[in-house]
């Protein structure tokens, strides 16, 4: 997968050549959004537009290369994806505030089907860990995000 992805960007979203230093820190940030998306093995359609609203928040991109990444992503995480360099990048390059603006984007992800599963809590908890987020700013991420989520459906 990682190499499908570097590969999209590479052609796509140099980061050279854009002159942006923290592009592969938002591809690591979107990465983690389709993980928690199938966490539960169920893609839900409110699920899959957050996490196109959040990938083109975090990165940028045009509609249709977003469409795109997530699509590639979708087709290369159906076998096992090592967290470990996505959140070591993040963990190394995002401040606190960063790394709470990021749990709340998986949070929201959770939230968009408005039925949060345990296999998404778990890994939106185990991505904390990699992170080293303190266990109050996971819970804060949480409750705000959560209050979004009942402000757009209620």
């Amino acid at each position: 997968m990682l190499e499908r992805i570097r590969s999209f960007f590479g052609e796509r979203i140099d980061p050279e050549r854009e002159g942006d230093p923290d592009a592969r820190l938002r591809l690591a940030a979107a990465a983690l959004m389709v993980e928690v998306m199938r966490a539960d093995f169920d893609a839900a359609e409110a699920e899959k537009a957050e996490v196109l609203a959040a990938v083109r928040r975090q990165l940028g991109l045009a509609e249709q290369e977003t469409a795109e990444l997530v699509a590639l992503a979708e087709e290369e995480t159906e076998g096992t994806v090592c967290l470990y360099e996505f959140t070591r990048l993040i963990h190394e390059s995002f401040d606190a505030q960063r790394k709470g603006r990021l749990l709340e984007e998986l949070w929201r992800v959770a939230f968009a089907d408005r039925v949060l599963e345990a296999q998404e809590e778990f890994l939106i908890r185990k991505i904390a860990g990699l992170l080293h987020v303190p266990h109050a700013d996971f819970i804060a991420a949480k409750r705000r995000a959560r209050n979004d989520a009942r402000r757009v459906s209620g």
